[in-house]
């Protein structure tokens, strides 16, 4: 059968590589830009005279109007096709990013971001799906690494890339910096990327009730998510009216679009066990991966006192490491049971967590270079037995759908992520500065010692009240211990996590690439 497949197999022209490695390029503008932008908010902030709540907004804005479309780009690729729909994409992603350059409040940028997210966010998803329809079953492992390297490199760069344009320019650099590419990624596309044909009829069954009730329970949700740490969650009135909103369009979205002839998202795919349980395996991904990137640069900069440039340094092992396990992750694959391979990966991931709970106020380079690399060198073990178990055993013309959803549930599981660890930093950093106040007490004898010898050195220094001046230095030293615990127990949380996620492994049936082929036949 695998030589029958390898007979028949039709060879990919050069303009087919070009337009995917199009498609891969402007996943990568996507990706990066939240990055880069989440780097120097601080300066966009006082260009836009906005204040440290209000400007969240530039990326809350930006992700509630791209968690919205995701879902809903396997219906519009099936309409518009593959080539129409990513050069709208493309395009209106790139002319998005030049009105944000030129953006004049607060309002302005909100608007132009919405723009942005919603416009782009078909990108991601659409890209995934091309892999199982362009190329052979053989070839899919291989493009997934590719993609997979992509998606998870641009937040390695974003950090030291926004830094640096925003140090040594300004903040309107960081949108600019998309335009050129923006425009050559969509003539590529529509020159060369020309694999399906639109469907217009479909147009006719639009289900406008779906894609309202989609709209409002994913941005009812992500809203409550983003901004509910900074609301004190359910003490503000309107987290609690738009959990509930989110609630009752959730349950009412999951009856309609079940019993709608004419879905605008097929839930039907989750029928698949291989699917479902993909699903779950890119959600726990999502956390782990989202938060440690967003929690990683706040303790090197609250803790260490990095710079965003420093702080770069230290998260590009994780993508130099990323990049070297792609060349062990193909032949991996080809030798060994995919759902070992995923064992595997998300074993090492959960390993690279639990050494990362271990850090110290004094803890260096070396200290996060190991971690970091084991995680690095997990991520492709992971992401490439997802996608193929996920998706591979999935009809063609399902696989729009499915990919949609299943780029979803990464996102979602990012920003379920962020929102805990946002809420736990808070909780945990408070209870254990409680601990550790408790314990500085007149009969502890190593907190007198430390009080005599650091009012000893204030006096030196002839400060006018060097016991105070000792008091505020250990309350400082008790606060930065603090918080190095609150990041030891979330980092050793994200460990437990992606073990505990390993006892629905069995569940998975095996995918191979004669299988995979007989499917796509």
């Amino acid at each position: 059968m695998e030589t029958d497949n390898q007979q028949t197999e039709t060879p990919l022209t050069l303009g087919q590589w070009i337009g995917f490695f199009s498609m891969a390029v402007g996943v990568f503008m996507a990706v990066l830009d939240i990055q880069v932008v989440a780097s120097s908010l601080q300066e966009i902030q006082a260009g836009l005279s906005a204040t440290k709540d209000e400007i969240a907004w530039v990326q809350t804005s930006y992700l509630i109007a791209e968690v919205i479309i995701i879902p809903l780009s396997g219906w519009l690729g099936r309409v518009f096709s593959t080539r129409y729909l990513y050069v709208i994409s493309a395009g209106g992603f790139t002319l998005a990013s030049l009105l944000c350059a030129f953006a004049w409040n607060l309002p302005s940028m909100i608007v132009f971001r919405c723009l942005q997210g919603f416009l782009g966010g078909a990108m991601i998803p659409m890209t995934f799906t091309v892999i199982f329809i362009l190329f052979p079953p053989r070839l899919q492992p291989a493009m997934t690494i590719v993609l997979g390297l992509i998606v998870t490199m641009a937040p390695t760069i974003g950090p030291v890339l926004g830094g640096f344009l925003t140090e040594t320019y300004n903040w309107q650099l960081l949108f600019l910096i998309n335009i050129i590419p923006g425009i050559i990624v969509c003539m590529m596309v529509w020159k060369y990327l020309d694999i399906d044909q639109p469907d217009w009829a479909l147009l006719q069954k639009i289900d406008f009730v779906g894609i309202a009730l989609i709209a409002v329970f994913l941005g009812s949700m992500q809203f409550v998510l983003e901004e509910g740490v900074r609301k004190q969650w359910f003490e503000d009135h309107l987290i609690v009216a738009l959990t509930i909103v989110a609630v009752v369009s959730g349950i009412v979205m999951l009856i309609w679009e079940l019993k709608n002839p004419h879905p605008i998202i097929d839930l039907y795919a989750f029928r698949n066990i291989n699917f479902a349980v993909g699903c779950g395996y890119s959600f726990v991904l999502g956390v782990g991966l989202y938060t440690i990137i967003y929690l990683t640069p706040i303790y090197l900069s609250s803790v260490k006192g990095l710079n965003s440039l420093q702080i770069g340094y230290y998260l590009m092992v994780v993508g130099v490491f990323q990049l070297l396990s792609a060349f062990i992750a193909g032949p991996l694959e080809k030798k060994m049971d995919l759902r070992w391979m995923l064992c595997l990966g998300f074993g090492l991931f959960a390993l690279g967590s639990w050494m990362n709970g271990g850090l110290t106020a004094e803890s260096g380079y070396w200290e996060f270079f190991w971690p970091q690399a084991i995680r690095g060198g997990a991520l492709m073990l992971c992401f490439l037995p997802i996608n193929t178990l996920a998706l591979g055993l999935l009809p063609v013309e399902e696989i729009k759908n499915a990919s949609g959803l299943y780029n979803l549930m990464r996102n979602l599981g990012g920003a379920i992520g962020l929102a805990v660890a946002n809420t736990q930093m808070i909780y945990l950093t408070k209870a254990h500065y409680a601990r550790l106040r408790d314990s500085v007490t007149a009969t502890s004898y190593q907190a007198q010692e430390m009080l005599e010898g650091l009012t000893a050195s204030m006096q030196q220094m002839n400060l006018p009240d060097p016991d105070l001046a000792a008091l505020k230095q250990i309350t400082g030293l008790a606060l930065r211990e603090a918080e190095v615990m609150t990041f030891n127990n979330l980092f050793q949380v994200i460990a437990v996590i992606f073990l505990a996620s390993l006892a629905i492994a069995p569940f998975l049936k095996k995918v191979d690439g004669e299988k995979a082929a007989m499917i796509h036949e």
